[in-house]
């Protein structure tokens, strides 16, 4: 299988201790703060509640169970209890996470969400300004926590926001066979090195129809239409950085701006200003 190519050294760096920051029945949404350089890998790790990552400034992207997700400060990725993670910041980031108890872990409006319920799986949310301050103003000290009056009303508040959360059709499905996972990974690293299904089948030793039968088994799409989700990733970090539109759609390798964006439309039923503003 092909290897992602040669990219800055990354730093690699443990979690810090989860159970400083674990939530409770009384105090069901702790958040923790940490600032982190651009190329810093976080291990895996997972924990028995439900996390929300966003970060206030910068780019990271997550891995959990079987999807990558770019988080930029207008987006947050929701992980469910005991789901394995990994963070990678793209640009650096402050990133904010927040812990919640299990009797809080859905978020949903249901009392007993039901096994298909979308928050019992990975899924990125809109990140409104009313979220977004409300985190800010969550306390970030670990330890046990200090109840107050005033923090049971932000845990409340924090709560309703992200029942309204909108979620956003973006994210790259990842396969759990070895193989073609590898083979992912290595596009997603690098989108415009891999184009096509036949260049990722000759790296990878395999014939095309091989891997093609690998892409619908296991993620039940085709490498083009897979592909196109890494690169509205791939945009979407751009974007947060202020790249102009222009210089996002040609380093994707898309022959004009106007071909780019028709991508776009197809793909979330938004043109770009909308989706990456």
């Amino acid at each position: 299988m092909p290897t992602a190519s040669p990219t800055r050294r990354r730093t690699s760096l443990p979690p810090v201790d989860p159970q400083r920051y674990a939530p409770t029945a009384a105090y069901p949404v702790r958040a923790k703060s940490r600032r982190l350089a651009a190329d810093t890998l976080i291990q895996p790790h997972s924990h028995p509640w439900g996390q929300l990552a966003f970060s206030v400034t910068g780019v990271i992207r997550m891995t959990a169970g079987r999807g990558s997700y770019i988080v930029p400060p207008s987006r947050a990725v929701w992980i469910p209890p005991d789901v394995e993670h990994v963070v990678t910041v793209v640009e650096e980031a402050e990133l904010r996470t927040l812990y919640l108890h299990q009797d809080a872990e859905h978020c949903g409006p249901e009392t007993n969400p039901t096994p298909d319920s979308p928050w019992r799986a990975c899924r990125v949310v809109e990140v409104s300004s009313l979220l977004r301050e409300l985190v800010m103003h969550l306390s970030v000290e670990p330890g046990p926590a200090q109840t107050s009056e005033r923090e049971q009303h932000l845990n409340a508040l924090v709560l309703d926001e992200l029942r309204r959360a909108l979620p956003v059709p973006i994210g790259v499905a990842l396969p759990q066979d070895k193989r073609l996972r590898t083979l992912c990974q290595a596009v997603i690293d690098d989108p415009t090195r891999w184009t096509t299904l036949e260049t990722c089948a000759h790296s990878a030793g395999a014939s095309p129809r091989t891997v093609a039968r690998l892409f619908r088994s296991e993620l039940g799409t085709t490498f083009l239409q897979w592909r196109q989700q890494v690169l509205l990733a791939k945009a979407l970090s751009m974007a947060a950085r202020k790249i102009p539109m222009a210089v996002i759609s040609a380093e994707l390798g898309y022959a004009s701006a106007s071909a780019f964006t028709a991508m776009v439309r197809r793909s979330v039923g938004a043109p770009p200003s909308r989706f990456f503003s």
